[in-house]
């Protein structure tokens, strides 16, 4: 009766990463950035991505978010991570063309409920299979932490903040040159 319960139990097992094996194998799982998503993908993938961060003790920012900093960061901010992430009322040219979509920080709550650590270590370290590179080989600690508390504050950022924050005119009027 046991032996009947185990080898049971193993074949069940079996025939489940079987089948597993055969949906991605055989091309039914969604690869394309138009395909639905996976049953339990974002839940298992924030899941793991809160886990490992958690896991990190990343600690509170050394950077106090006041105005030099965020201004420093909205020069950061600008240069690397608009290009995916947007600008205020600008959303991102990649928008609709990544999977998953990168979130969109200035529209909507983007990531202000969240701690300045969690975005730093997301920014310092990348997030795999979606787009999100690691920037700590590129950007200091202090330029990640200015940008953490950038995000983090971006619901409330002054009229200076803001300034910077405005796309670069992609067609600046020529110079005129006088004789």
């Amino acid at each position: 009766m046991i032996k009947g319960i185990i080898l049971g139990l193993i074949l069940g097992v079996l025939v489940l990463a079987g089948g597993v094996y055969y949906y991605f194998a055989s091309g039914m799982a969604p690869a394309a950035t138009a395909d639905p998503m996976m049953p339990f993908e974002k839940k298992m993938a924030n899941m793991a991505l809160d886990a490992h961060i958690e896991k990190q003790h990343i600690g509170e920012s050394p950077i106090p978010a006041d105005e030099p900093n965020l201004l420093a960061a909205a020069h950061t901010y600008k240069t690397e991570c608009a290009v995916c992430h947007g600008l205020p009322d600008h959303p991102s040219d990649y928008v609709n063309t990544m999977f998953p979509t990168p979130t969109q920080l200035f529209k909507g709550k983007g990531v202000t409920d969240d701690p300045p650590s969690e975005s730093y270590w997301k920014a310092a370290n990348g997030i795999r299979l979606s787009g999100m590179p690691a920037f700590k080989d590129k950007l200091t600690k202090t330029e990640l932490w200015q940008v953490s508390q950038l995000v983090a504050h971006a619901n409330e950022l002054s009229q200076s903040v803001n300034k910077v924050l405005v796309p670069d005119d992609p067609n600046p009027s020529p110079l005129k040159v006088h004789p």
